[in-house]
């Protein structure tokens, strides 16, 4: 499929009212909205993955058009390459992202192995300590998805901590994170919250919000997450 067809493809699935909804969705993006919905783009992404030519559409997709950014990522998740060659495209992809829908889309996308999992962690946690904000949320969304497991919760914990970046995007992906590991490993997390951590009032009051958010909580944790809120 070249990229002719697939643009043509991409104006056929697209709804201008739903790009009005969705640039309200993601004013973080500077790219031009078509108004696709995601599930339309994973099955082009999946259609497009099959062919001989894909590498084609990597090389030239406009990323200055948010859809074809985000069929970009996903046709690199649901490519058959080794992890070593995957790796090297994610790489060159990850500057491209500007909005949460874009990171959000493509790292549950990937699909990673249990046995890939010491080689994307190392190559994830480098871009937690990064400045900019998409690519700091691509390493905690990363670790949302894959990592919030025995053998990595700690790890998870202590990089999370770490973060300097104090970008909107970043702040509500700790906070998403840290509710996640809350309801998962909730011992561990109460440990964290009590104890001596560096998370900004905003981050950490919105993590016990979206704990108490949660129905995966019980009521009377509720209430003792509620009497842990920062009031400065």
């Amino acid at each position: 499929m070249n990229i002719e067809d697939i643009r043509k493809k991409l104006e056929i699935i697209s709804e201008p009212e739903y790009a009005t909804f969705n640039k309200k969705l993601c004013p973080d993006t500077s790219k031009k909205v078509l108004g696709i919905r995601i599930p339309k783009l994973k099955t082009l992404a999946k259609e497009i993955s099959k062919d001989d030519d894909w590498k084609e559409f990597i090389e030239k997709a406009n990323t200055n058009c948010f859809e074809e950014t985000i069929l970009k990522g996903l046709v690199i998740a649901y490519s058959k390459l080794e992890l070593k060659d995957k790796l090297i495209l994610i790489k060159q992809f990850i500057p491209e992202m500007d909005s949460w829908e874009i990171t959000d889309t493509f790292c549950p996308a990937l699909k990673i192995k249990t046995k890939e999992l010491e080689e994307v962690w190392n190559f994830i946690v480098p871009y937690s300590k990064s400045s900019k904000e998409f690519e700091a949320r691509f390493s905690i969304i990363m670790m949302l998805d894959y990592y919030l497991i025995d053998e990595y919760i700690d790890k998870v914990i202590q990089v999370i901590d770490a973060i300097e970046n104090d970008a909107y995007y970043v702040q509500m992906a700790k906070a998403w994170i840290i509710a996640e590991i809350g309801i998962k490993f909730y011992p561990k997390v109460m440990q964290y919250l009590e104890g001596e951590n560096h998370l900004d009032k905003f981050t950490y009051n919105k993590a016990l919000q979206k704990m108490i958010e949660s129905f995966r909580i019980s009521t009377e944790t509720k209430i003792l997450l509620r009497s842990m809120k920062r009031k400065n």
